[in-house]
């Protein structure tokens, strides 16, 4: 779904077409696409035209592409009839304001109701490299040391700061951190303090010019800290290659095909030597991501828990 303004006109519009997906990681799938185009006062009452549509027994999803309007009476009256709201918060205008817009929506939204979001898959990767650092029974303790947390993002400004936002969230809900402050500065780099424990956690979100990077997407994640030893985790997005001496301009250009698709995830714990993980990232394609959403489902408390977490950070500044 998808809102066009200024729509004029009072009328409805309607057809009905069948259609062949074919994602890039999953088979061929065959529908029914039913389109309306609904005008006027009648985009007040878009359930009432949804649900005699609707296949009794079949969960329904409403994928609202672009930025939903939050707060609005079609967007509530859509969604009585819903199971689930899936959104691209990568996409959203005014990303702050729209993601605090969305959080709050779940609290007047009925129960039955799922959220899902497409950054969120798309930053799976990011967490299971995180996590995997700390399962070891050893570095558990690792996670009650932890002091500093960096996030960086592409943006040229403030940007869309939601992806970071969310990594922060779900590391503050999964370890009990509680916010204390934040404050953006005139560089645009979010700082943040958490307490947790007994201890401080500092944050950083950090914006970096990268033309090569989709507005707002994570480049970067840095932890640090001390439990009876030091340690660092870094998790970087299509690391830089280092080129030797006998490598000309060229020869570069051709190697990096092979980083753009990678998590180059960098351990080092006390005096130890580093150790370094490259881990393959499947295409984001994003009928697989929906594909995926829909067969394990929106109702996620661990997005919830992390959404949570990210809007209470957005809304310190």
């Amino acid at each position: 779904m998808r809102e066009e303004a200024p729509v004029r006109g009072r009328h409805l519009d309607a057809w009905i077409t069948t259609d062949v997906r074919r994602p890039e990681l999953a088979c061929a799938v065959e529908c029914e696409l039913i389109t309306l185009h609904v005008h006027g006062k009648a985009a007040d009452h878009l359930g009432a035209l949804l649900d005699p549509l609707l296949v009794s027994g079949v969960p329904t999803y409403l994928w609202w592409l672009g930025t939903p309007p939050f707060g609005k009476r079609e967007l509530l009256d859509a969604l009585r009839v819903c199971d689930g709201l899936v959104v691209d918060t990568a996409q959203f205008d005014e990303p702050d304001n729209s993601f605090r817009r969305m959080a709050g929506m779940l609290k007047v939204a009925h129960h039955r109701m799922g959220l899902a979001d497409l950054q969120w898959s798309r930053l799976r990767p990011w967490r299971e490299s995180i996590a995997q650092f700390f399962t070891p029974v050893d570095r558990r303790a690792f996670l009650g040391g932890i002091s500093e947390l960096g996030v960086d993002y592409a943006a040229a400004g403030p940007g869309n700061r939601i992806a970071a936002a969310l990594i922060t969230g779900w590391m503050a809900s999964a370890l009990g951190w509680k916010l204390r402050r934040a404050t953006a500065g005139a560089d645009r780099v979010v700082a943040a303090v958490y307490e947790g424990g007994g201890r401080s956690i500092e944050v950083d979100l950090r914006p970096v010019p990268q033309n090569d990077r989709v507005a707002g997407e994570v480049s970067a994640v840095r932890i640090a800290g001390a439990a009876g030893g030091t340690f660092r985790l870094s998790v970087m997005h299509d690391p830089q290659r280092r080129r030797n001496a006998r490598e000309t301009a060229p020869d570069s250009e051709r190697r990096r095909g092979d980083t753009a698709k990678v998590l180059l995830t960098m351990l080092e714990i006390g005096d130890s030597e580093p150790l370094r993980h490259v881990q393959q990232l499947e295409p984001d394609d994003e009928v697989a991501l929906l594909l995926e959403l829909l067969s394990t489902g929106t109702h996620d408390e661990v997005y919830n828990r992390s959404l949570a977490a990210a809007s209470e950070l957005l809304d310190r500044f």
